[in-house]
């Protein structure tokens, strides 16, 4: 089969591509010649500071010419040549010797095309033909219900095209039960054992009210044409793979809308989509891949569970004086998180719902998930218009996130990006109105794009523990962790915390772009948090917030930043400093109460006096030290401390 060679030869450049890449970044930035070279065995620099190592964002799963076929994207078709099926109502009538009607099962046994029109009533149209045939159905007009099984079951043939007539509209449906025909486990209301195309230019309903929608146990390529999917369980299934080029999609569903897993091959059983729209509604995941998800183009409007309200967060005491916000109702399963769930106890406050999954080609389980899409593998998001309203992750990957275009709307009752690795943005919008923590990974490289997030914890957080933020606890780690980073090198970054606004558990290194932090406006958490060290060599820094927890720069950094106690301020407060000269460097709103702010940019010099203006106080501050700020807290050249902060002047205006 063309598209799995070309996936099992993508998976060993991949591999080859990741075994030979060096890493490289900013962190050692400030560094001299001696702490540069020397590496250690582990591959981290100087001391300590592990290197930025993005993911290789050209290093593409799959290509368009990889999956979809001349044929697939073909919705034109011989009248003359194809054999017409009548359907009426409890049986069919066709003059072609290739079908056999049987009572109100009519199956099709040779190669060609097939036009239906009509109604069937309690009925299935049956494909069994020889392995290398390729055949094409065509719907038009047609209404097929079956009670027990599906309405459409592919047994046997090389590659089915269902194709909707244009302007036509079409129904099929499964009564709620599912009752066995021969040694497949039918499941859906259309069914297929081989490769299956749906295009066309017409519309077609699917009502399942057992079971799936579309189920492939190959591949599954959606070309074209309007669909309108109600099911129990998965919307549309793939085994191999569910590849989308155009296309219309409106699914509710109670299991994921989108799903493909292959638990015989791990390279197959991913998502690809190129383009189309999709509304999906789902108590699952909304999209699902097992292997990878890969997503260049199109218009999503999802919605899983309840939606981020369903999550709820109350305010929990933890960790001594740390205040954590986290859901309360916490379901089994929910983040794959272990640890405290939302009622203080170790045990859920629900049981699990159901686990098992109707499929006779995967001995895997569903564990509940609620989250907008979803990757076990690598997830490339490469452009798109996303609304995403979750009641778990957002966008989550067990592996690599790589976002390079899009515009993303989020709200999340967990993460809004969480990784089980690298999360990396080159670009794109991201407006994350509502979540736990706002990207989470092992690694978080930030290149360029812009983002704005509110977070009830931590804005960015890098984590060398599990899965734990809002379900199930805080995570396993506090102490520095050598291949735990955050590295920006570019875009723009609001976030407004309500726990730590940047916080990694091993390394933070700033060479560019802009960040902005206001939050959080309790004590137990800081605007800056790092458990290694934190290099800034370029860019803007800006933050406001409390200054029980407050952390400053290392001094091994290359550029001037300063920590400086405020009278209190209050959000709305408008921040800004001034350099020597009276041109203003860096201005930004308080989005929260605050009582220090952290600045960090390009100008700051040591021995040079600037004008810090917040709210109606406004004070001068004289760089004595290029890392300006200390606490009797200090880690590695930082100021962690209630006070002991920068001297000022200051006066109210």
């Amino acid at each position: 089969m063309k598209l799995k060679n070309c996936i099992c030869q993508a998976m060993l450049i991949f591999a080859l591509l990741c075994s030979g890449c060096s890493n490289t970044g900013n962190v050692n930035a400030g560094k001299d010649s001696k702490d540069i070279d020397n590496k250690d065995a582990s591959g981290n620099i100087g001391d300590n500071i592990s290197s930025g190592n993005p993911v290789d964002s050209t290093a593409k799963r799959v290509s368009a010419s990889d999956v979809f076929s001349d044929r697939d994207l073909e919705t034109g078709y011989d009248k003359n040549s194809a054999a017409v099926i009548k359907l009426n109502g409890e049986s069919a009538s066709c003059d072609s010797n290739a079908v056999k009607v049987s009572g109100s099962k009519i199956t099709i046994t040779d190669e060609g095309t097939y036009i239906i029109s009509g109604t069937l009533e309690d009925g299935m149209i049956v494909v069994d033909a020889d392995k290398s045939d390729k055949i094409q159905i065509v719907l038009n007009g047609v209404n097929i219900s079956n009670s027990t099984s599906a309405a459409l079951y592919v047994l046997k043939a090389d590659k089915v095209f269902i194709t909707t007539a244009a302007k036509s509209g079409n129904t099929l449906s499964n009564g709620g039960t599912y009752k066995a025909i021969d040694e497949n486990n039918i499941d859906a209301v259309i069914y297929s054992k081989e490769d299956l195309t749906l295009n066309g230019e017409g519309s077609l309903a699917i009502n399942a009210e057992a079971g799936h929608g579309i189920v492939s146990k190959d591949s599954l390529v959606l070309a074209s044409g309007e669909y309108n999917i109600t099911a129990v369980k998965h919307g549309i299934s793939g085994k191999d793979d569910v590849s989308v080029t155009d296309g219309s999609y409106k699914i509710v569903s109670g299991k994921d809308g989108i799903h493909a897993e292959n638990a015989d091959d791990e390279s197959l059983g991913f998502v690809y989509i190129l383009d189309g729209t999709f509304d999906i509604t789902s108590e699952g995941d909304g999209i699902s891949g097992a292997a990878f998800g890969q997503i260049e183009n199109g218009s999503f409007k999802i919605k899983t569970g309840g939606g981020c309200e369903a999550a709820g967060v109350k305010a929990k005491q933890d960790m001594g004086d740390m205040h954590m916000e986290k859901p309360y109702n916490h379901k089994p399963g929910m983040g794959d998180r272990p640890g405290q769930w939302g009622n203080g106890a170790d045990t859920p406050p629900e049981a699990p719902p159901e686990t098992t999954e109707n499929s006779d080609n995967s001995d895997s389980t569903d564990t509940a998930s609620i989250k907008g899409i979803k990757a076990d593998g690598d997830l490339y998001l490469d452009g798109g218009e996303f609304e995403i309203d979750s009641e778990d992750d957002s966008v989550h990957s067990n592996s690599n996130i790589i976002i390079t275009k899009g515009n993303y709307k989020l709200a999340s009752g967990d993460d809004g990006v969480h990784a089980g690795s690298d999360v990396s943005v080159s670009d794109g919008t991201i407006n994350i109105s509502k979540c736990y923590e706002g990207i989470e990974g092992k690694t978080i490289n930030i290149s360029g794009g812009d983002i704005s997030l509110v977070s009830s914890d931590d804005g960015l957080n890098a984590s060398g523990g599990t899965d734990g933020s809002g379900y199930g606890g805080r995570g396993d780690s506090f102490s520095a962790s050598d291949d735990v980073y955050i590295s920006i090198s570019g875009g723009t970054i609001y976030i407004t915390a309500s726990g730590d606004g940047v916080d990694s558990n091993g390394n933070l290194a700033i060479s560019g772009g802009q960040t902005y932090v206001s939050g959080p406006s309790n004590s137990g958490n800081g605007a800056l948090d790092y458990n290694g060290e934190a290099i800034i060599s370029g860019g803007i820094f800006a933050a406001s917030s409390v200054s029980g927890m407050a952390q400053n720069f290392s001094t091994s950094s290359t550029q001037g930043a300063m920590l400086i106690t405020t009278e209190a301020g209050s959000s709305g407060d408008e921040i800004s400093l001034t350099g020597p000269d009276g041109d203003v460097l860096v201005s930004w709103k308080a989005g929260k109460d605050y009582s220090c702010v952290n600045i960090s940019c390009p100008e700051l010099a040591k021995g040079k006096t600037y004008t810090l203006t917040t709210g109606k106080t406004v004070s001068e501050i004289t760089m004595t030290d290029l890392i300006y700020g200390e606490g009797n807290m200090a880690g590695k050249g930082g100021g962690k401390a209630p006070g002991g902060m920068g001297r000022h002047r200051s006066s109210q205006v």
